[in-house]
């Protein structure tokens, strides 16, 4: 070995090879330095917790750092981030006062038997951990002002899906019987334009300015929509109560999931903007109230638009298209009860009940 020394610096150099961290590795270290800062490892150990039979020498944050660093470190499969992180598995463990790094099928055995209290005590966790520590002055949380001079403070709550396909199986009296591994977290559902039999739905929420995550929530199929409408509504709550903001002042961007009239009772008290998916939702009481009141008490407007409407282009939205020049409507108002809604879809509202 040949060692070069000058002042403080010190290189080696060896004709030995020896493998090469991963490049991920660096920003690993910086995330674990300051979740040790703030406290988040230690209470990690301590408030999440899950009781089963067999689990060795293991504990919950043995299993929570893997998850970390396989998402810090962009690995496109799990094998492929073990693969990586084997010839350093015990610096990678001492990061987080650990001693050994559970093997895939031992991940893959506690992920199975992983029950919703637990993911739920972690969820809680993170929220604490946003809410406890406030953005600093010249990062404010920001706002959205519209042309009456209100400050809205908006928040998106956004479920992406992602399909997986299902070929046929082999079935023969040789063979045992056939089964698939995504059948507990993939169901039959709406797939959008992605190839697939089978779905899994994740709903985000989030803060539209200062891109602060509140919540995420995964299902089969198309998931638990309502449920996990009111969850996400809950967090926005805490997030406003913890900085002092009205609940008047907030608007909910909803995916076009929720543009049915039986979401208007989860999302009581918020202003939310959606996109209709129901001809029965302008038939709700709500929004008949609002439709029937005088356009001077508006600050809202009606807009026709036909085809040649810059907004309305075939290739932004195909299904908009109607024989009538005026035949799609935009209704934006504000309700004095539910706050501002924006209902689209092409059924022509009467001269009377536009805004």
């Amino acid at each position: 070995m040949t060692s070069i020394a000058d002042g403080s610096v010190h290189i080696q150099t060896s004709s030995e090879s020896v493998p090469s961290p991963p490049s991920w590795f660096g920003e690993i270290v910086l995330m674990v330095t300051h979740l040790k800062k703030q406290g988040v490892l230690t209470k990690l150990r301590e408030q999440v917790r899950f009781a089963r039979k067999r689990f060795g020498r293991y504990e919950v944050i043995d299993f929570l750092v893997v998850l970390l660093g396989y998402a810090i470190s962009g690995e496109r499969t799990l094998e492929k981030f073990y693969e990586s992180l084997q010839p350093f598995a015990g610096p990678f463990m001492a990061l987080f006062d650990r001693d050994r790094l559970p093997t895939r099928s031992t991940l893959s055995r506690f992920l199975a038997a992983l029950t919703e209290e637990p993911v739920e005590a972690l969820r809680t966790l993170f929220l604490d951990d946003l809410l406890a520590r406030p953005l600093p002055p010249d990062k404010q949380t920001g706002g959205l002002v519209d042309r009456a001079g209100n400050t809205w403070v908006v928040f998106d709550i956004d479920g992406t899906r992602e399909a997986a396909r299902q070929r046929a199986l082999p079935q023969g009296e040789d063979l045992p019987a056939a089964f698939r591994r995504l059948d507990e977290i993939c169901a039959p559902g709406y797939t959008g334009r992605k190839r697939g039999e089978v779905v899994r739905t994740r709903t985000t929420v989030s803060q539209a300015h200062s891109y602060q995550w509140l919540g995420s929530f995964g299902n089969r199929g198309n998931g638990r929509y309502r449920t996990e409408l009111r969850q996400g509504c809950a967090s926005i709550k805490r997030y406003l109560t913890a900085h002092q903001i009205s609940q008047a002042r907030a608007l909910l961007r909803l995916d076009g999931q929720y543009g049915t009239g039986a979401v208007l009772s989860d999302v009581a008290g918020f202003a939310f903007v959606t996109r209709g998916k129901e001809y029965s939702l302008l038939d709700h009481p709500l929004v008949q109230a609002r439709l029937h009141l005088p356009a001077s008490g508006a600050r809202g407007s009606a807009v026709p638009r036909s085809r040649g409407h810059p907004s309305c282009r075939e290739k932004e939205e195909p299904c908009w298209g109607d024989t009538h020049s005026g035949g799609l409507r935009t209704v934006l108002h504000e309700p004095a009860t539910t706050g501002v809604h924006c209902q689209r879809c092409g059924r022509v509202v009467s001269a009377s009940r536009r805004l």
